[in-house]
């Protein structure tokens, strides 16, 4: 299932070209918008919006064109930006509640929501203050709540951790986390921090230029192709890597009581092999496991 169908998007500022002949199905679930500054990202994210018309091109959102029914569109999507956008002189709750009466909803329910969104963001002691007086990290986590008053089913976050301290980040990530695997959401993360978005998303979408460069499941893309392993010994042993050779194993890479190992075989053949030149050897073996790349190392892979 998808709850998106961009289709030959192109999106210009002037001269310049911010989404170029784009087009992407956008699966369900938690979903990595990644990309360098001046991928697109922003961009992409206004265009679903409604909030900027493209050159060519178009798509829906939910079953909706994002052409010409984008009041729909917006009633669906909770939208967490990257700066922020709190109105100076009115306090949390009124704020979260005029979000919601904003999104159609009546405002004895509104201020209701505003209640509850406050308190799961952590801001239930806060709820009465001005948004002005706030830290950072209140005003980003205000943000998120006021894109979540009305219920929306897809959640879009450009860049939700900014500006937070690591303490704030990760009960931050948390959050997201708890609100794309436990509340049924959709939910796309735009952030170029991508251990955030290794511990949130199952998905990752990059784009590079306007372009789509890459697309997956997260796990896929860090995967190695050839399937190597990685075995650490208690301390390094020749002896091991000469027991693993004779069974036709080669050593890629090499660390002082660490190896990257090309072994034939299913992952339990890969295992008896390893185990089996361990005890030839004498060499013991304190750590085993498929190898497999950072998504830092598959996003530079793929924007290159």
């Amino acid at each position: 299932m998808t709850v998106a169908e961009i289709r030959n998007l192109t999106v210009r500022y002037g001269q310049f070209t911010a989404l170029n002949d784009f087009s992407v199905d956008v699966p369900e679930g938690c979903i990595g918008l990644l990309g360098p500054n001046g991928a697109g990202k922003t961009t992409l994210l206004k265009t679903i919006l409604g909030f900027v018309d493209p050159i060519e091109g178009g798509g829906r959102i939910m079953g909706h064109d994002f052409r010409t029914e984008g009041r729909q569109i917006r009633q669906k999507i909770g939208l967490m930006p990257e700066q922020d956008c709190h109105i100076p002189g009115m306090s949390a709750v009124m704020f979260v509640a005029y979000a919601g009466e904003l999104a159609g909803m009546p405002k004895d329910q509104a201020l209701r929501r505003a209640h509850e969104v406050l308190e799961y963001c952590g801001l239930g002691e806060a709820r009465y203050r001005n948004v002005e007086t706030y830290s950072t990290g209140m005003r980003q986590r205000i943000k998120l709540a006021q894109a979540l008053v009305h219920g929306p089913k897809l959640l879009l976050l450009d860049e939700p951790t900014n500006g937070l301290d690591p303490q704030g980040r990760v009960e931050m990530l948390e959050l997201i986390r708890s609100i794309s695997h436990g509340k049924g959401v959709n939910v796309i993360v735009s952030s170029h921090l991508l251990p955030d978005v290794e511990k949130t998303c199952d998905q990752v979408i990059v784009l590079m230029r306007g372009r789509l460069s890459a697309q997956g499941f997260i796990k896929d893309l860090k995967t190695i192709e050839g399937q190597p392993v990685d075995v650490e010994l208690r301390e390094a042993s020749p002896e091991f890597v000469a027991a693993l050779e004779k069974r036709g194993a080669s050593v890629e890479q090499q660390g002082a009581y660490s190896y990257r190992l090309k072994v034939a075989g299913t992952p339990d053949e890969q295992a008896v092999a390893v185990l089996q030149a361990a005890k030839d050897s004498g060499a013991q073996v304190r750590g085993f496991g498929l190898a497999e790349r950072s998504l830092e190392e598959a996003f530079l892979e793929a924007i290159q």
